[in-house]
């Protein structure tokens, strides 16, 4: 890890009782390649499933990632209708979860760690727990709050000759004035209200708890709403993340304080030698 100037005690730190940690590109490092089998699915659902055109299916797809926090939350707010876990299975329940390979210096890492651990992650149940259980990390943390946590279910359909989709692409390039961009119904990081009602689910207390994420959009966010923030991915530190790792396999050397804390503390020590059943948060 990277800071600017030396690295000095961070006071944040040694009040913290909850690490939150993104799922993908996080857990599990970028380079699987699951996020580029994830964006393929995703263009071919918009394409083969909604009726996008093949040629702008890439264009669209990430403008909505960019503008939404998710394609799928993009999606749904300039239109589209879809069934929620139609989509998941689609997009999803198709990766070659072997990509993945099990991470012993990771679970190691975890476990050695006695602070309350949950995963937050965009992704529905059914990915959260094959990624874990591919990592070999799934009964590391206390549970899940993903996607169904916030969007339990998929809004009733629209009948067809209501259907309209907003054309962002067009807006963007000549906005109208007066015409703001569509809200979508679907919660989802970067939302900052999106975030403050996973950590209301999961009595989060967002002033002692620690995000690492590789999007830092998701970190900007988790700063703003008070929490302690981890870049993971790169070594560089930007605005708004308190640290930077190049991977979570880098956390205790750069991160000492979080065990000198827990060791200071019998009986977290002792509880950390309990294992518990890993469960979603929906």
């Amino acid at each position: 890890m990277e800071l600017d100037g030396k690295y000095s005690k961070d006071q944040s730190l040694l009040k913290c009782d909850c690490l939150l940690f993104d799922l993908d590109d996080t857990l599990y490092p970028f380079n699987s390649g699951i996020a580029a089998d994830i964006m393929k699915n995703i263009q071919d659902y918009m394409v083969h499933k909604l009726g996008v055109q093949e040629s702008i299916s890439l264009e669209l797809c990430v403008l909505l990632y960019k503008q939404y926090g998710t394609t799928m939350a993009g999606l749904r707010a300039v239109g589209y209708q879809f069934d929620y876990d139609d989509y998941h299975s689609f997009v999803h329940g198709r990766l070659s979860y072997d990509k993945i390979k099990p991470d012993p210096v990771l679970r190691n890492i975890l476990l050695s760690l006695p602070i309350r651990k949950l995963v937050f992650t965009n992704g529905d149940r059914a990915h959260a727990s094959r990624a874990l259980k591919r990592l070999g990390i799934e009964d590391c943390f206390e549970g899940v709050v993903c996607f169904e946590t916030l969007n339990p279910t998929s809004p009733p359909p629209i009948p067809a000759e209501e259907l309209q989709i907003f054309d962002i692409m067009k807006h963007l390039v000549h906005p109208q004035p007066g015409v703001e961009l569509p809200k979508s119904p679907i919660l989802c990081k970067p939302s900052r209200v999106a975030m403050l009602q996973a950590l209301k689910v999961a009595s989060i207390n967002p002033q002692t708890t620690i995000l690492f994420d590789d999007s830092f959009r998701n970190i900007e966010a988790a700063k703003q709403i008070g929490m302690c923030t981890v870049l993971v991915g790169t070594s560089e530190r930007k605005k708004g993340a308190d640290h930077a790792l190049e991977s979570l396999h880098n956390m205790k050397e750069a991160l000492p304080e979080l065990w000198e804390e827990a060791e200071k503390d019998e009986d977290v020590r002792n509880s950390s030698k309990a294992r518990i059943e890993t469960s979603v948060i929906a």
